[in-house]
């Protein structure tokens, strides 16, 4: 039997106050209130007027403040450009992004049969499926050196550079999953004209904003600098808001593709709805207007923002704890790579022996790429899995030969 109080929540990204689930109160206040809302099922491309769940474009693309109640200028001429569906969390908008690719993309793979999507190595698992199943090649390009626990930042222009000229490019937005390494801003510069001289077009995951780091303009700042240096045509960003607002089961997203023209919007919207109908007819309701209200109102907006900032100040918090009592147990492993990460996970260098012998003799559950939830930490457990995990690194490599 574990031992009662210091398992290690299962290494889903689920966020955890100290020491239960729940949700962030703001998004829980407005889910209470929507109960007895219609059950009416929304259009094709989501609620409202097209692009729907428009507070949640000006979120992550260019323009927004959250002092204003309306997007700045710049942002509603970019919501003028951007077609735009709700999805099934972000599980769906890169699934429906994928389909659009696999009609339109030009087919670049070695022997000219399907588009080429490249993913860091690592990346979300669910990626390689996602792309596979709609018809596109999913190939890595190099992202994290496990020699050092650090960014592969050289490793990962020239394989961006040698790209074939059409292949799409897949960038964690922040808070890289699983690694929590993400490039400085002066690497996001680097990065964004190594993808425009090399002819290939960006696709933005981004499941952690406002979660990664707390403040949700900081989170955006990859996204938005690619897009203000006018360098891609069609920048493509699949949206999740089941980590940001802690609504894993409300299946809430947003899938987006910024435009030339409002005559070219109107042809991708068009080509939106065309995969949508088909694959699962309209997005659910509740979830979406939920994060239309919040980002909508000048009053739930500020807490909300205020709710990821606390999100991210415990995390933060578990992550600099974790450190300093792997130090405390003896280790002399340098663990500063963990320091230095962000978001819901610390990649550790662990090997998967490593892992497996966490679960099998101290009950620690985590991927077996080493990816500790750090939102599974409270001060009830920690010092018992840094005591595990010294345990089972004690005299042992934690980098890659």
């Amino acid at each position: 039997m574990s031992p009662r109080g210091k398992c290690l929540a299962p290494p889903v990204a689920l966020y955890r106050p100290k020491f239960s689930p729940i949700l962030l109160p703001v998004p829980r206040g407005q889910l209470r209130e929507g109960h007895d809302g219609p059950k009416r099922s929304l259009l094709v491309h989501g609620a409202g007027p097209e692009p729907p769940l428009s507070p949640s474009l000006p979120f992550s693309f260019p323009g927004r403040d959250s002092g204003v109640p309306r997007p700045p200028l710049s942002a509603r001429r970019a919501l003028q450009t951007t077609a735009a569906v709700q999805s099934l969390s972000g599980t769906g908008a890169c699934r429906i992004g994928a389909a659009l690719l696999a009609k339109f993309a030009p087919k670049v793979n070695s022997d000219g049969t399907k588009p080429l999507v490249l993913v860091p190595d690592p990346t979300w698992g669910n990626h390689f499926g996602i792309f596979r199943e709609a018809g596109c090649e999913a190939q890595t390009y190099r992202y994290y050196d496990r020699r050092t626990n650090r960014l592969d930042f050289d490793g990962m222009l020239a394989d961006l550079s040698a790209a074939p000229r059409g292949s799409v490019v897949l960038l964690h937005a922040c808070a890289h999953n699983p690694t929590g390494c993400d490039p400085s801003p002066d690497q996001w510069d680097a990065i964004s004209t190594a993808i425009a001289d090399a002819g290939l077009q960006i696709f933005f995951d981004s499941a952690y904003q406002g979660f990664a780091s707390g403040d949700a303009e900081a989170d955006a700042a990859a996204l938005r600098s690619v897009v203000r240096s006018g360098r891609h045509r069609g920048i493509m960003l699949a949206q999740s808001f089941a980590k940001n607002f802690g609504l894993y089961g409300e299946r809430t997203g947003t899938f987006s593709v910024l435009c030339a023209s409002p005559e070219e919007r109107t042809a991708v919207q068009s080509q939106l709805k065309l995969i949508v109908r088909p694959m699962y007819s309209s997005p659910p309701r509740h979830g979406s207007s939920i994060v239309s209200t919040v980002l909508g109102d000048d009053e739930l907006r500020p807490q909300y923002y205020k709710e990821c900032r606390e999100m991210a100040e415990r995390i933060a918090e578990m992550r600099a704890l974790l450190v300093v009592k792997l130090k405390e147990k003896g280790s002399t492993h340098d663990w500063s790579h963990v320091a230095g990460q962000i978001g819901m996970f610390a990649f550790t260098g662990m090997s998967a022996d490593m892992v497996d012998e966490l679960t099998a003799q101290y009950y620690i559950f985590l991927t077996r790429d080493g990816r500790i939830s750090l939102a599974g930490l409270n001060a009830n457990n920690i010092d018992y899995v840094a005591g595990a995990v010294h345990a089972v690194t004690d005299g042992k490599k934690i980098t890659a030969e």
